[in-house]
């Protein structure tokens, strides 16, 4: 079958799975992450056809979703192997899904190819800038997070992470989202990170100044 119909029957089945989900891992977010991937790819290079492909089905059975912390990529394969997709293209695109996830920022979520690289990098700039700040706070509500708790907003291990999250929405600033940009692999995308990650700080420092109501 033809790549690009591939991948239209991909963008069919995502879009199915993951439209109107609220915690902001929705279809529009994995549509950001897959043209974000195409963009640093024309730039780094990779095969384009895995770059797409694991854009697109980067979060289908993402271990936030689930009761565990290891991400279990039975829906994915499933998938693939529907679409008479080779073994060995298959086992790039589950290895790099398996290994991207940010997880606290301390578990080993390096990439050994250069289209692993491009996809983590789009999708953790995804978590980051105005987007990301939007995202976090969605995240947040869905999981029952109070928006900052000044008493409670103490950063937490990696255990604690894989198992509960951040302790306020807030608090995910510091345990997530500041680290982003010294965790990007290719060169275009520490170019764009930087921009966002200074929309973080800014961001950071207007909302504690706001937040006794007297600024």
């Amino acid at each position: 079958m033809d790549n690009n119909l591939l991948i239209e029957k991909t963008k069919a089945f995502v879009k199915e799975k993951c439209y109107g989900e609220g915690s902001g891992h929705d279809w529009y977010h994995i549509y950001r992450v897959y043209n974000t991937a195409k963009f640093i790819a024309e730039k780094e290079g990779g095969d384009l056809f895995i770059i797409e492909m694991t854009a697109l089905l980067h979060d289908i059975d993402d271990w936030k979703f689930s009761e565990g912390t290891e991400t279990d990529t039975t829906i994915t394969e499933r998938f693939l192997h529907s679409l008479n997709i080779s073994q060995e293209i298959i086992y790039k695109i589950i290895t790099i899904i398996k290994t991207m996830s940010f997880k606290g920022g301390v578990a080993d979520s390096s990439q050994n190819t250069i289209e692993g690289m491009i996809v983590q990098d789009a999708d953790r700039l995804d978590a980051i800038g105005a987007i990301g700040i939007a995202r976090t706070f969605a995240y947040g509500g869905k999981k029952g997070k109070l928006i900052y708790e000044p008493s409670n907003n103490q950063l937490v291990d990696e255990k604690e992470y894989n198992e509960k999250g951040s302790n306020t929405s807030i608090s995910h600033f510091y345990d997530k989202l500041l680290k982003i940009k010294d965790l990007m692999n290719t060169d275009t995308a520490k170019e764009i990170a930087i921009e966002r990650h200074k929309f973080l700080e800014n961001f950071l420092k207007e909302f504690l100044d706001e937040w006794n109501g007297v600024k």
